[in-house]
């Protein structure tokens, strides 16, 4: 089950930051854990378990939440305004991959949402993160 409330606190200092590092096309501090969150078997370290989401049914209730939802769809429009740019030159390594796993993640949960299946096509040639696929039943 989703803990927003998780989610919530660790995004309320830093928001202000997040939109304006994403406007200006480059992720300078850390917050990609629970601003763009991936699939829990997917983490290594300490953070990316703790704001790691279990599944699809996680995911959904991220989208669904009237803040969370919000935010993730404006940080991904906020990614995709920066046409001329990767997604390393946007997110630096090793996070443009962790975008990828957010975007295959979300873009299976929101079936008929293509706002994250346009950042794949976007940044990786519409190819989804594959331990994304392989770790969803």
């Amino acid at each position: 089950m989703l803990d927003a409330d998780l989610f919530l606190q660790a995004q309320a200092p830093c928001m202000d930051a997040v939109y304006a590092e994403l406007r200006a096309g480059r992720k300078a501090s850390h917050w990609m854990w629970f601003v763009f969150p991936q699939l829990k078997v997917l983490g290594r370290s300490q953070m990316a378990i703790r704001y790691g989401l279990s599944d699809l049914a996680e995911a959904r209730a991220y989208l669904a939440h009237p803040v969370l939802g919000e935010r993730l769809r404006q940080c991904t429009l906020l990614v995709k305004g920066h046409p001329g740019k990767s997604a390393h030159e946007i997110m630096g390594s090793p996070d443009d991959l962790k975008l990828r796993s957010c975007m295959t993640l979300f873009a299976l949960a929101a079936h008929e949402e293509t706002l994250f299946q346009s950042v794949l096509d976007q940044f990786y040639g519409g190819k989804p993160c594959e331990l994304t696929v392989q770790a969803l039943p």
